[in-house]
């Protein structure tokens, strides 16, 4: 926190931290995995490049450059012994003022690391949300705004109480955007879409799916995708650097082509694992060993 190690039960804000009160804190969600050659931080520098994006979006003066956060995240991986892991570096308004303009409220910056396995273990049974995703009308495109998840927290919870694993969110339009913390990709006739939808976080493991599947040989693109396109698609899977990839079998109850996993899917989450782990040589300048 601010550039020291804290213990875990030690890293503390004030109840009055602007960010608590308003939602004022960006952040950003990273993975780090075990390969043959260490651990390696999977997109580190193009997930830095996005939270300082993000920070200047709400007039955030980061105390700290791109290179020293860098820094910081292999050394708290490697301070906590940590291989599968996933890293949330936050910048955030603190104690200052109660006042929603943040106004002479200092700007704090804290990175925690966590041992990490799966976020879901099944296929997804989702639900078309009540609730629709932000448009550029109501917030900055391509920014991780926490506040901006009271939305999401809505449509999770709303699925859940349904009864279902998840929730799919449209945009003010009635076109597909994303889900609540993931983006979606759709496959039919061989063809693998995803959302170009303004209102979605278009996510840096979403790049990654559309670089690895067109090198593959797949074609990957974005486009305005209508609801019933989504319901009628060969294969659905949500993606995340916290899910990473995960198949959908039903949305609204109806079932996503066989109502498993589709051979696409299957092949790009055999490509993406080996991406991460470092054991496809193309890709290992996405990786920044520890």
């Amino acid at each position: 926190m601010n550039g020291k190690f804290i213990k875990w039960n030690n890293a503390k804000v004030h109840v009055l931290a602007h960010a608590l009160l308003y939602g004022s804190a960006v952040f950003e969600g990273i993975h780090s995995y075990k390969t043959e050659n260490g651990t390696a931080v999977f997109r580190l520098d193009d997930h830095l490049r996005r939270l300082f994006h993000s920070a200047r979006s709400f007039g955030m003066d980061v105390k700290f450059s791109e290179p020293q956060l860098k820094k910081a995240v292999k050394a708290i991986i490697k301070k906590n012994s940590i291989n599968d892991g996933y890293i949330r570096p936050m910048a955030y308004y603190g104690y200052g003022s109660i006042g929603v303009y943040p106004a002479n409220v200092p700007a704090d910056i804290a990175i925690a690391a966590i041992p990490w396995k799966k976020y879901f273990s099944k296929n997804l049974n989702v639900v078309v949300s009540k609730y629709l995703r932000h448009s550029e009308k109501s917030s900055i495109f391509g920014v991780k705004i926490s506040g901006n998840y009271a939305n999401s927290i809505l449509a999770m919870r709303d699925a859940r109480i349904k009864g279902y694993d998840e929730a799919l969110m449209l945009d003010y339009r009635g076109y597909v955007a994303e889900g609540p913390a993931e983006n979606l990709f759709i496959v039919k006739s061989g063809k693998m879409m995803t959302p170009g939808s303004r209102s979605a976080l278009h996510g840096l493991t979403r790049d990654t799916i559309l670089k690895i599947s067109n090198d593959m040989g797949i074609n990957a693109f974005e486009k305005e995708i209508k609801l019933n396109e989504a319901k009628n698609a060969d294969e659905a899977f949500f993606c995340g650097t916290m899910m990473e990839i995960a198949p959908i079998i039903s949305l609204n109850g109806k079932k996503i082509g066989k109502g498993e996993i589709g051979p696409v899917t299957k092949k790009i989450m055999g490509k993406f694992y080996d991406v991460v782990r470092g054991r496809d040589k193309k890709y290992r300048k996405w990786l920044a060993y520890v």
